[in-house]
């Protein structure tokens, strides 16, 4: 028991061994220090109040998006910095208008050294927002920065934009857009300037490893049809009739149109299928969720890790739609949500890798409205593998490595395909073990 408290009741046992007067007298004091004491607490908490009653539109908003932060970001030592405090170095700040406040909002969410938990403006917000939902304008690339150097980075062109007929690779480094250094840019506001109308030219400066000099290509920017999948059956080694599905976005209709390219393989005699995953740079969390489920019949899919350490996780439904053989393709452009596919035919024994080590983006971020229109894209958990391998900045490692020089659209799936011509040869080897046994 603390010394005051044991002070306290020693004085109130005394006080019956008193006189009526100095208990009177005793009483009044106590009564007056319990008044001092509530009027305390009350301008205590009116002080408190106080700040928060006196901010500005401006400053409210800062503190939204803070308060989002504080309570969502996957890392709750926010990269080992004060979080308070740099609301209140940034709540001190000239906030004059709505751009100062966005340039404020920004810079505190630099401290977090994550350039995936962004401030999006109305604008990138409402673009955001279409990606997935079946039709783009622009030059068709995914990008992202590269946490390493911090340069922005090709993770795929989209199958048959202008970029992808251009030879723009994964890992191409963008260093210039229209002459403006990406440097000076923000990911949304590079995405930004690549969109437009259809039309219209946009100038990007590449650099490549390998490369001395960047290389300038000017792209005509047009409409992109998000149709994610492409199928059909061909016959491989020993007349093995092969399912060759080729999975370029995990958009809103992927799922679907897997699960009739499956259904029609099935129909035509499909003995095994390669599922060709390179160039996918993800997209809908869920769209890879419920792809795989149509190729398990159990076992987990992915864990997601949050900033309590608590894994969440999702399992396959007992609804596979084929049980035959299975070979995934992947490469460096194979990223988010195509990696969670990846791991999860890998580590449930379902399917085997053949080809080169994925592109490593394993960080799941939730979007949150903003109070005026604008909107926070926050890193709130990360995945794992069912076998708890960490896939950010990490990839996944194929069974079998086969590099490939960079080919022409129609030559995937040809001769001229070393990982496509090395996926049949395991399917023939697998064939030839599933009849010996």
């Amino acid at each position: 028991m603390p010394k005051s408290l044991k002070a306290y009741k020693l004085k109130i046992q005394e006080m019956q061994y008193l006189p009526i007067f100095y208990r009177k007298i005793m009483h009044r004091r106590v009564f007056q220090i319990a008044i001092l004491l509530f009027l305390q607490v009350v301008l205590v908490l009116g002080g408190w109040a106080q700040p928060a009653a006196a901010l500005t539109p401006e400053q409210q908003l800062l503190s939204e998006a803070w308060r989002i932060v504080n309570r969502s970001y996957v890392d709750d030592s926010f990269n080992s910095k004060n979080w308070w405090s740099i609301r209140e170095k940034a709540v001190k700040q000239p906030l004059n208008d709505r751009q100062q406040t966005y340039t404020a909002i920004q810079g505190m969410l630099a401290n977090l050294d994550d350039p995936f938990t962004r401030l999006l403006k109305p604008e990138q917000y409402r673009s955001l927002q279409v990606n997935t939902s079946g039709e783009l304008t622009g030059v068709g690339l995914q990008i992202a920065i590269d946490p390493q150097t911090n340069t922005l980075t090709v993770v795929a062109p989209l199958s048959g934009s202008p970029a992808d007929k251009a030879g723009i690779q994964p890992l191409d480094r963008i260093l210039k857009i229209d002459g403006t250094p990406t440097s000076e840019l923000s990911l949304d506001e590079a995405a930004t300037r690549m969109r437009g109308r259809i039309g219209t030219p946009v100038t990007l400066t590449l650099g490549r490893e390998g490369r001395d000099v960047a290389e300038e290509i000017e792209l005509v920017r047009d409409r992109i049809a998000l149709n994610p999948v492409y199928a059909e059956l061909q016959s491989g080694s020993e007349n093995l009739p092969v399912g060759y599905i080729r999975l370029s976005q995990f958009s809103a209709n992927a799922t679907e149109e897997v699960a009739h390219a499956i259904d029609r393989l099935e129909k035509q005699g499909a003995a095994a299928y390669i599922l060709d995953l390179r160039n996918n740079p993800g997209g809908l969390l869920q769209a890879g969720i419920e792809i795989a489920r149509l190729w398990l019949d159990s076992g987990t899919i992915v864990y997601t890790v949050n900033r309590q350490g608590i894994l969440g996780s999702f399992e396959a439904s007992g609804q596979a739609l084929t049980n035959d053989a299975l070979i995934v393709l992947v490469n460096k452009g194979t990223a988010s949500a195509s990696e969670i596919l990846a791991g999860a035919l890998q580590d449930n024994g379902r399917a085997q890798l053949v080809g080169e080590k994925t592109f490593g983006k394993g960080l799941i971020q939730s979007l949150f409205d903003l109070s005026d229109g604008s909107g926070l894209a926050v890193t709130v958990a990360k995945y794992e593998t069912p076998n708890h391998k960490d896939i950010n900045k990490l990839g996944i490692a194929p069974d079998r490595v086969v590099p490939l020089e960079p080919i022409a659209r129609d030559q995937i799936g040809t001769a001229a395909d070393l990982q496509y011509q090395a996926a049949l040869q395991l399917l023939k080897e697998k064939t030839v073990l599933a009849k010996s046994v």
